[in-house]
């Protein structure tokens, strides 16, 4: 077997049908890739809420007064602009910033409804533990499921559940990509973001045979918590972020309910700060060629920054390369007509 060329030594998968330990060269992944760590938050992997790009994070005078205007006023944040602008981000600065701890995060997507980001009740569970208690030797005992005190062991709060809860401090909760959602889920949300609170009917009917009227549930967090006569009510209202690809229009209700930043592209300066927080400031420094390139493609098709940091971070692992077409193979014009 031919030996790889010097070009072609970062190739790992080499395509020539034969197999050979190559893997053992593969280095380690990026920071935002490393699953390694499982007792690490996974939001920390994911690009663009990284901690430290959180920290590094810096508005512009008009996205500092609508925020401040959104905390001050108690009122959601709708975040909108293209992919990869920081629009999650946001969200992390602001907790990382107020030590408001870990944000709640709502991925939306088209089935996604208002009962996923309140609680879910697991009636299932709970019917085949009271039939596995059952057949236990010796009966039930205490911890019986199918007691009224165990029913708390089968509601789990969503992440909009869960920024709810009262608290000192207001949680933050980030709703992603809420134009991604059905029709319906907008409007679902109206009342729960205005009025702060919600009912959780299995809760409700039993609350008055509950000690002191308290169930036990487990929270969005893995947590547990108290609901006390089968309601959430927020004593600090949280700090809501709605973000937006802007494929789709909302209607004005919720617009009215909400405080509305838009995004723009990254300028040379955030961007080249996104690169540090990531990759540290040599690695920036060496990559100032790519991060050019990026904004001059940027004033004609959309791209999002988080192709760059891929980008960077390959190139800096395979030295000799076309580094210019090695970063255009992986930074791809995400308006591209299909």
């Amino acid at each position: 077997m031919s030996e790889p060329s010097p070009a072609g030594e970062w190739l790992i998968f080499r395509g020539a049908g034969e197999r050979h330990d190559g893997i053992g060269r593969l280095p380690a992944p990026p920071p935002w890739r490393d699953f390694r760590e499982r007792d690490r938050d996974a939001e920390t992997r994911r690009l663009g809420v990284h901690r430290s790009r959180a920290a590094a994070w810096r508005p512009g005078a008009e996205e500092l007064e609508v925020v401040n205007a959104a905390l001050y006023l108690r009122r959601p944040l709708l975040v909108t602009g293209a992919p990869g602008v920081g629009k999650s981000t946001l969200a992390h600065a602001v907790a990382d910033e107020l030590g408001l701890g870990a944000v709640l995060r709502w991925p939306v997507v088209s089935r996604t409804t208002l009962q996923d980001g309140l609680y879910r009740y697991d009636a299932i569970a709970r019917l085949q533990d009271v039939q596995i208690a059952a057949h236990a030797p010796g009966g039930v005992g205490p911890g019986d499921p199918g007691s009224v005190e165990s029913i708390g062991d089968y509601i789990r709060l969503g992440p909009l559940g869960t920024a709810l809860l009262p608290s000192d401090k207001p949680r933050v909760l980030l709703i992603d990509e809420l134009d991604k959602s059905d029709i319906d889920l907008p409007n679902d949300l109206l009342n729960v973001l205005e009025e702060g609170e919600f009912a959780i009917p299995e809760l409700e009917r039993v609350a008055h045979r509950l000690p002191d009227g308290v169930a036990r549930v487990r929270a969005a967090d893995g947590t547990r918590v108290d609901v006390r006569d089968g309601r959430v009510r927020c004593a600090e209202f949280p700090f809501v972020v709605l973000t937006s690809n802007q494929e789709r229009d909302f209607p004005a209700a919720l617009m009215r309910r909400c405080l509305h930043l838009e995004l723009g592209r990254p300028d040379r300066e955030r961007l080249a700060a996104f690169v540090r927080a990531h990759l540290g400031e040599d690695r920036a420094e060496a990559a100032a060629d790519l991060v050019q390139r990026f904004m001059e493609r940027s004033r004609t098709e959309m791209l999002a920054a988080d192709q760059l940091l891929n980008a960077i971070h390959l190139t800096g692992q395979a030295p000799g390369l076309d580094r210019e077409r090695l970063a255009d193979l992986l930074v791809q014009r995400l308006d591209r007509p299909r």
